[in-house]
């Protein structure tokens, strides 16, 4: 197999530049001489570069690694600065300013993952005196934050309307749809709807969001160089979030341990970022 078929056939499977350098910066003899670092390589991106995941198509490669409905993952941190410097220091990648939200206490960062994907770090803002009473938890538990964790992801199940139907049909209970705006640092307003679960398995389970057609996604102009190479949650009994994650039709993946947790994994430039809860 031809060295430039196969770096062809990586980045068209990962769908980023930034694993495709992290698998070039190997030690594989594949790799081109004029790019090498001592970084071990995984074996999720061993199989890829030698050839396993190579011959199949991409969204087989990567259906069981990440929710095809993610929208974005939440790292939370008590200082937006510091969560953006911890994110650069192991990505390579470092997040822009995305804006505050008005009542909410909070301010943000962001990263694009891929297409209609990002990474948002969110902090407590300063500036904001007065918060709504149901955002107040979240604020002080990001106070509380010694280091950046995950504290939550959102899906986009499209049509929040319908999907908000289909969740009564199914004797779901939630919260919503209520309206959200943010206004980027270019003046633009961005608007969503988001709809909460009321049980959302301490975190485990997803906020879902639709955006306004007039508002564009924040990962289309987020700094780019990022991918997820996986996503999912950890708990030690997997049965009942199996259940509701099905009839929500998250394709989460799950796995068992002792602590529940989210759990996630960067890869940019410099290497790979394991995230959890």
């Amino acid at each position: 197999m031809h060295a430039s078929y196969l770096e062809d056939r990586v980045a068209l499977i990962c769908g980023s530049n930034a694993i495709l350098a992290h698998l070039l910066k190997t030690r594989y003899p594949l790799v081109p001489r004029f790019m090498k670092i001592d970084n071990p390589i995984s074996r999720r991106l061993f199989l890829a570069l030698t050839g396993g995941a190579a011959l199949a198509p991409a969204a087989a490669w990567t259906a069981s690694d990440v929710p095809p409905l993610l929208d974005h993952i939440l790292l939370g941190c008590s200082d937006l600065d510091s969560g953006v410097d911890f994110v650069a220091q192991h990505t390579g990648v470092r997040a822009v300013f995305g804006g505050v939200h008005p009542g909410r206490g909070t301010r943000n960062a962001l990263l694009s993952l891929g297409a209609r994907s990002y990474l948002e770090i969110i902090a407590p803002d300063p500036k904001q005196d007065r918060v709504e009473q149901f955002a107040q938890k979240q604020v002080e538990h990001l106070k509380q934050l010694a280091s950046p964790h995950l504290i939550g992801w959102a899906a986009h199940p499209a049509d929040l309307e319908k999907f908000a139907a289909r969740l009564r049909e199914a004797n779901i209970a939630f919260d919503g749809p209520r309206p959200g705006s943010r206004q980027r640092p270019d003046g633009k307003l961005l608007k969503w709807k988001t709809l909460n679960l009321k049980d959302d398995k301490n975190g485990l389970l997803p906020f879902f969001i639709e955006w306004s057609a007039d508002s564009l996604h924040p990962s289309a102009d987020a700094p780019k160089g990022c991918s997820l190479l996986s996503f999912g949650a950890a708990i030690p009994e997997t049965e009942d979030l199996s259940r509701v994650a099905a009839v929500l039709q998250l394709n989460l993946p799950i796995s068992v341990s002792n602590k529940a947790a989210l759990q996630a994994t960067l890869v940019g430039p410099n290497g790979e970022l394991k995230l959890s809860s």
